[in-house]
């Protein structure tokens, strides 16, 4: 420890004596405008505001990497080591902050900061993290630069801060990259500049929102026929005469919004034997980034280049006697706390905003919400929450966040038992933990089909984020690579093993 203190000093008292002219204003309003990391959280804005949904993820990630370098750093290590501040005398004047921090000088919470926040953007966006490094290591610089840390309390925060975007990803994992994805070729009509391309935009974010991706969609694809949904149209009625209107044309129907809305196109689709043009519109698009879409430009090259994939869709049919029609589901089929999360959060979401919303639904269920018991294949279970996803979600537990194939003929089924003591708390501190896979109150399984029976009164379920109501006795199957879905080819893309159809 003595050698390092030495170096630190030589180091220190080097940088003190240098005058490099370009800096000497430069690095301390820098290190100044981080202060707090309003630095951070203005770059995180102007990401979000500029960078398109890529740009959204990298300041999500960025921010939440910053948060909890910030938390853990000052709330927690400085308190434990109280490392005294290096003696500022050999710095110029020019240099030195108007107002000398007090806290420990172990680690820098200003490195740790820029570099976690640096570190999460580029785990999103290598392209944004390029250019927001640079700023981080200045930032980081400067805090010996303006004398009040040693060298060693810089290198500590950044590897604190490194540590903690890294992090990130146990609650939130990163995507795989698109070579990753494993999709079977189909064949798909190719529809030049749109031609015989019927679209419906799911008008769900406002008129402003609407017409923006109207004129994206004229700009990628000017043949295009685009139908707006507006006020109280349903949904339903308008992809019902696109799909008629496409089907007549011989072309394919295309949407424009969240999952929500894939999901119903993706039914109509299907029954007409249509090729299906997903424009992601929505808050989270997680099946077109499953599929490998990320833009508009995207899809408009897929659909230009009749280039496509096939794509199992997860069917949820009353048995038994019990009454209502068959639904479908792209992503996830839920039942348990996650619908009612889902009804309260669009009581509120128009009221306080949609994550605000979340937010407090996610605190209410837990406090309030009921088990579900029912028969699981004729067995009898008490259930907080079940999922079923259509095909294998990563990772393992309750935040299931990608998919690398969309045709293996699976359900991924996840359960939280009620059965057991403390079931709520336990499975909440297994997820915050990362020990969910091995917690007694948890159970997955992977199944072709689910019988789900004696579902009381008033149950609700949830099919890709749309919550409504269950009937008495469902049976949840496959109907195996039914869909097809433009997609840009990729390399890796292997041929179909066997002829799809309609249903």
């Amino acid at each position: 420890m003595g050698r390092l203190s030495r170096l630190d000093r030589r180091i220190f008292e080097r940088v003190a004596a240098a005058h490099p002219p370009a800096l000497q204003s430069f690095l301390p309003r820098l290190s100044h405008a981080a202060d707090h990391g309003r630095l951070w959280l203005g770059a995180a804005a102007g990401l979000a505001a500029a960078g398109g949904r890529p740009g959204r993820r990298a300041a999500l990630r960025g921010v939440a990497a910053l948060a909890l370098a910030s938390f853990t750093t000052n709330t927690i290590i400085k308190y434990a080591t109280r490392r005294q501040r290096p003696l500022i005398d050999a710095v110029p004047l020019a240099r030195r902050l108007a107002r000398q921090p007090l806290t420990s000088s172990f680690p820098s919470g200003h490195s740790a900061s820029a570099a976690a926040f640096a570190t999460g953007v580029a785990l999103e966006s290598g392209r944004h993290g390029a250019v927001v490094a640079p700023v981080a290591a200045a930032v980081a610089g400067s805090r010996v630069y303006v004398g009040v840390h040693y060298p060693s309390d810089v290198v500590a925060g950044c590897l604190l801060g490194v540590s903690a975007a890294l992090a990130t990803a146990h609650w939130w994992p990163r995507r795989p990259p698109p070579g990753r994805l494993v999709h079977h070729r189909a064949e798909a009509p190719a529809l030049p500049e749109g031609e015989g391309l019927v679209v419906v935009i799911n008008e769900s974010a406002g008129p402003g929102a609407a017409d923006s991706d109207a004129d994206r969609l004229r700009a990628t694809l000017p043949k295009a026929e685009l139908v707006q949904r507006t006020g109280e149209t349903d949904l339903g009625e308008l992809l019902d005469e696109a799909a008629e209107r496409a089907a007549a044309l011989g072309g394919a129907l295309g949407i424009c919004g969240g999952d929500g809305s894939v999901n119903a196109a993706a039914a109509r689709a299907a029954a007409r034997g249509l090729p299906l043009a997903v424009f992601p519109g929505g808050t989270l698009n997680h099946f077109a980034l499953d599929t490998g879409i990320h833009t508009f430009a995207d899809t408009g090259g897929a659909v230009s280049g009749g280039d496509a994939i096939r794509v199992d869709l997860a069917r949820v049919r009353p048995v038994d006697g019990a009454e209502g029609q068959d639904h479908h589901f792209l992503n996830t089929f839920s039942l348990g706390l996650y619908p009612d999360l889902v009804r309260i959060r669009e009581s509120l979401e128009h009221r306080i905003g949609k994550w605000p919303a979340a937010a407090v639904s996610l605190a209410r269920v837990l406090r309030t919400g009921r088990p579900v018991e029912l028969e699981l294949n004729g067995q009898p279970h008490r259930l907080w929450l079940l999922f079923a996803g259509n095909g294998l979600y990563s990772p393992e537990g309750f935040t299931p966040a990608h998919r690398t194939h969309l045709d293996d003929g699976l359900l991924d089924v996840r359960m939280v038992a009620a059965d057991k003591r403390l079931a709520r708390t336990r499975i909440v501190l297994s997820a915050l933990t990362g020990t969910l896979p091995r917690s007694h109150v948890y159970s997955s399984s992977r199944l072709r089909y689910l019988h789900l029976s004696k579902l009381g009164e008033g149950t609700g379920i949830a099919l890709d984020g749309e919550a409504g109501p269950a009937p008495e006795s469902v049976l949840l199957d496959k109907l195996p690579g039914r869909l097809t879905v433009y997609r840009p080819a990729r390399p890796g893309d292997e041929p179909l093993p066997g002829p799809g159809g309609g249903l």
